[in-house]
Protein backbone atom coordinates (compact mmCIF):
# COMPACT_ATOMS: atom_id res chain seq x y z
CA UNK A 1 0.00 0.00 0.00
CA UNK A 2 1.43 3.37 -1.02
CA UNK A 3 1.37 6.46 1.17
CA UNK A 4 -1.25 8.11 -1.04
CA UNK A 5 -3.48 5.01 -0.90
CA UNK A 6 -3.25 5.00 2.89
CA UNK A 7 -3.87 8.74 3.29
CA UNK A 8 -6.82 8.67 0.89
CA UNK A 9 -8.35 5.67 2.66
CA UNK A 10 -7.87 7.40 6.00
CA UNK A 11 -9.67 10.53 4.82
CA UNK A 12 -12.58 8.70 3.17
CA UNK A 13 -13.21 6.67 6.31
CA UNK A 14 -12.89 9.72 8.57
CA UNK A 15 -15.63 11.67 6.77
CA UNK A 16 -17.73 8.51 6.30
CA UNK A 17 -17.60 8.74 2.51
CA UNK A 18 -16.88 5.01 2.80
CA UNK A 19 -18.89 2.96 5.28
CA UNK A 20 -18.32 -0.69 6.20
CA UNK A 21 -21.12 -2.81 7.69
CA UNK A 22 -20.35 -6.52 7.31
CA UNK A 23 -23.10 -7.54 9.74
CA UNK A 24 -25.73 -5.16 8.34
CA UNK A 25 -25.20 -5.03 4.56
CA UNK A 26 -26.30 -2.22 2.28
CA UNK A 27 -28.44 -2.79 -0.80
CA UNK A 28 -27.04 -1.14 -3.93
CA UNK A 29 -29.22 0.26 -6.72
CA UNK A 30 -28.31 -2.86 -8.72
CA UNK A 31 -29.90 -5.01 -6.01
CA UNK A 32 -26.56 -6.37 -4.83
CA UNK A 33 -26.08 -6.86 -1.11
CA UNK A 34 -22.85 -5.25 -0.01
CA UNK A 35 -20.91 -4.77 3.26
CA UNK A 36 -19.51 -1.48 1.91
CA UNK A 37 -21.03 1.73 0.64
CA UNK A 38 -19.11 4.57 -0.98
CA UNK A 39 -20.43 8.10 -1.50
CA UNK A 40 -17.54 10.32 -2.56
CA UNK A 41 -19.86 13.29 -3.07
CA UNK A 42 -19.43 13.82 0.66
CA UNK A 43 -15.82 14.92 0.28
CA UNK A 44 -16.95 18.18 -1.35
CA UNK A 45 -18.25 19.28 2.08
CA UNK A 46 -14.82 18.85 3.69
CA UNK A 47 -12.30 21.42 2.36
CA UNK A 48 -9.20 19.62 3.65
CA UNK A 49 -10.19 16.32 2.03
CA UNK A 50 -11.46 18.03 -1.11
CA UNK A 51 -8.16 19.85 -1.55
CA UNK A 52 -6.15 16.69 -0.89
CA UNK A 53 -8.03 14.83 -3.64
CA UNK A 54 -7.69 17.77 -6.04
CA UNK A 55 -3.95 18.06 -5.51
CA UNK A 56 -3.33 14.31 -5.78
CA UNK A 57 -5.36 14.08 -8.97
CA UNK A 58 -3.35 16.94 -10.44
CA UNK A 59 -0.08 15.28 -9.42
CA UNK A 60 -1.05 11.94 -11.01
CA UNK A 61 -2.21 13.57 -14.23
CA UNK A 62 0.93 15.69 -14.60
CA UNK A 63 3.18 12.70 -13.90
CA UNK A 64 1.42 10.17 -16.13
CA UNK A 65 -0.28 12.28 -18.78
CA UNK A 66 1.71 15.51 -19.31
CA UNK A 67 0.28 15.74 -22.84
CA UNK A 68 -3.30 16.16 -21.50
CA UNK A 69 -5.37 18.88 -23.18
CA UNK A 70 -8.76 18.51 -21.45
CA UNK A 71 -10.40 16.95 -18.39
CA UNK A 72 -13.72 15.07 -18.56
CA UNK A 73 -15.74 14.27 -15.44
CA UNK A 74 -18.25 11.42 -15.40
CA UNK A 75 -21.69 12.59 -14.22
CA UNK A 76 -22.67 13.05 -11.59
CA UNK A 77 -20.18 12.10 -8.89
CA UNK A 78 -17.05 13.20 -10.74
CA UNK A 79 -18.28 16.56 -12.02
CA UNK A 80 -17.06 18.49 -8.98
CA UNK A 81 -13.63 16.82 -8.53
CA UNK A 82 -13.09 16.91 -12.29
CA UNK A 83 -13.81 20.64 -12.45
CA UNK A 84 -11.51 21.26 -9.47
CA UNK A 85 -8.55 19.47 -11.01
CA UNK A 86 -9.16 21.09 -14.41
CA UNK A 87 -9.00 24.46 -12.65
CA UNK A 88 -5.72 23.57 -10.94
CA UNK A 89 -4.22 22.49 -14.26
CA UNK A 90 -5.68 25.40 -16.22
CA UNK A 91 -7.39 23.04 -18.67
CA UNK A 92 -10.80 22.94 -20.37
CA UNK A 93 -13.43 20.87 -18.54
CA UNK A 94 -16.42 18.91 -19.82
CA UNK A 95 -18.65 16.33 -18.23
CA UNK A 96 -20.25 13.25 -19.71
CA UNK A 97 -23.87 12.37 -18.97
CA UNK A 98 -25.06 8.79 -18.50
CA UNK A 99 -27.62 9.44 -21.24
CA UNK A 100 -28.32 12.35 -23.60
CA UNK A 101 -30.61 15.14 -22.39
CA UNK A 102 -34.17 14.58 -23.52
CA UNK A 103 -34.59 18.18 -24.63
CA UNK A 104 -32.73 21.11 -26.17
CA UNK A 105 -29.51 20.04 -27.86
CA UNK A 106 -29.78 16.54 -26.32
CA UNK A 107 -26.11 16.65 -25.42
CA UNK A 108 -24.27 13.64 -24.05
CA UNK A 109 -21.11 15.66 -23.45
CA UNK A 110 -21.61 19.03 -21.78
CA UNK A 111 -18.99 21.64 -22.55
CA UNK A 112 -16.77 22.31 -25.53
CA UNK A 113 -14.60 19.30 -26.37
CA UNK A 114 -12.62 19.67 -29.56
CA UNK A 115 -11.94 16.72 -31.89
CA UNK A 116 -8.50 15.13 -31.45
CA UNK A 117 -8.00 16.63 -27.97
CA UNK A 118 -6.13 14.40 -25.53
CA UNK A 119 -8.47 13.78 -22.60
CA UNK A 120 -8.08 12.40 -19.10
CA UNK A 121 -11.34 11.07 -17.64
CA UNK A 122 -12.02 11.69 -13.94
CA UNK A 123 -14.19 9.27 -11.95
CA UNK A 124 -15.13 9.32 -8.28
CA UNK A 125 -15.64 5.56 -8.01
CA UNK A 126 -15.07 2.55 -10.25
CA UNK A 127 -17.16 -0.54 -9.54
CA UNK A 128 -17.85 -2.74 -12.57
CA UNK A 129 -16.48 -0.07 -14.91
CA UNK A 130 -19.63 0.09 -17.01
CA UNK A 131 -20.56 3.78 -16.57
CA UNK A 132 -16.90 4.83 -16.72
CA UNK A 133 -16.37 3.12 -20.05
CA UNK A 134 -19.62 4.50 -21.48
CA UNK A 135 -18.12 7.94 -20.89
CA UNK A 136 -14.90 6.88 -22.61
CA UNK A 137 -16.90 5.61 -25.59
CA UNK A 138 -18.81 8.90 -25.85
CA UNK A 139 -15.57 10.90 -25.87
CA UNK A 140 -13.98 8.65 -28.48
CA UNK A 141 -17.12 8.77 -30.63
CA UNK A 142 -16.77 12.55 -30.57
CA UNK A 143 -13.33 12.27 -32.11
CA UNK A 144 -11.18 12.89 -29.03
CA UNK A 145 -8.49 10.65 -27.57
CA UNK A 146 -8.83 9.25 -24.04
CA UNK A 147 -5.26 8.91 -22.79
CA UNK A 148 -6.11 7.75 -19.27
CA UNK A 149 -8.56 7.66 -16.39
CA UNK A 150 -8.12 8.63 -12.75
CA UNK A 151 -10.49 7.78 -9.91
CA UNK A 152 -10.65 8.31 -6.18
CA UNK A 153 -11.51 4.72 -5.31
CA UNK A 154 -11.98 1.31 -6.91
CA UNK A 155 -13.41 -1.94 -5.59
CA UNK A 156 -10.85 -3.73 -7.80
CA UNK A 157 -13.41 -6.12 -9.25
CA UNK A 158 -11.79 -8.48 -11.77
CA UNK A 159 -14.66 -7.66 -14.14
CA UNK A 160 -13.69 -3.99 -14.13
CA UNK A 161 -10.00 -4.73 -14.69
CA UNK A 162 -10.85 -6.91 -17.69
CA UNK A 163 -13.21 -4.30 -19.13
CA UNK A 164 -10.60 -1.54 -18.79
CA UNK A 165 -7.95 -3.68 -20.47
CA UNK A 166 -10.26 -4.62 -23.34
CA UNK A 167 -11.19 -0.96 -23.84
CA UNK A 168 -7.52 0.10 -23.75
CA UNK A 169 -8.02 2.43 -20.80
CA UNK A 170 -5.29 2.89 -18.20
CA UNK A 171 -6.88 3.43 -14.78
CA UNK A 172 -5.02 5.02 -11.86
CA UNK A 173 -6.79 5.32 -8.50
CA UNK A 174 -5.86 7.21 -5.35
CA UNK A 175 -6.92 4.31 -3.15
CA UNK A 176 -8.24 0.76 -3.39
CA UNK A 177 -10.53 -1.67 -1.62
CA UNK A 178 -7.58 -3.44 0.01
CA UNK A 179 -6.19 -0.13 1.26
CA UNK A 180 -9.58 0.74 2.76
CA UNK A 181 -9.69 -2.61 4.58
CA UNK A 182 -6.12 -2.23 5.86
CA UNK A 183 -6.81 1.24 7.21
CA UNK A 184 -10.19 0.25 8.68
CA UNK A 185 -8.51 -2.61 10.52
CA UNK A 186 -5.70 -0.36 11.75
CA UNK A 187 -8.09 2.19 13.28
CA UNK A 188 -10.39 -0.53 14.71
CA UNK A 189 -13.26 0.46 12.42
CA UNK A 190 -13.61 -3.26 11.71
CA UNK A 191 -12.55 -6.29 13.70
CA UNK A 192 -10.12 -8.93 12.46
CA UNK A 193 -13.03 -11.40 12.51
CA UNK A 194 -14.91 -9.28 9.92
CA UNK A 195 -12.05 -9.15 7.44
CA UNK A 196 -12.79 -12.48 5.72
CA UNK A 197 -16.42 -11.47 5.13
CA UNK A 198 -15.29 -8.28 3.45
CA UNK A 199 -12.72 -10.12 1.34
CA UNK A 200 -15.22 -12.80 0.32
CA UNK A 201 -17.68 -10.16 -0.90
CA UNK A 202 -15.17 -8.74 -3.36
CA UNK A 203 -14.61 -12.20 -4.85
CA UNK A 204 -18.34 -12.67 -5.59
CA UNK A 205 -20.24 -9.40 -5.16
CA UNK A 206 -23.24 -10.51 -7.23
CA UNK A 207 -23.85 -13.72 -5.30
CA UNK A 208 -22.59 -12.72 -1.85
CA UNK A 209 -26.02 -11.65 -0.60
CA UNK A 210 -27.51 -15.06 -1.28
CA UNK A 211 -24.55 -16.83 0.32
CA UNK A 212 -24.86 -14.96 3.64
CA UNK A 213 -28.59 -15.75 3.84
CA UNK A 214 -27.85 -19.49 3.95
Amino acid sequence: MTTVEKLTAERLLKIKAVKLQPSNPFTWASGWQSPIYCDNRKLMSYPETRNFIKVEFARVILEKYPQVEAIAGVATGAIAPGALVADVLGLPFVYVRSAPKGHGLENLIEGDLKPKQKVVVVEDLVSTGGSSLKAVEAIRNGGSDVIGMVAIFTYDFPKAKTAMKESRVELTTLTTYDAILDEALRIDYIAESELKTLQDWRKNPEGWGEIIKK
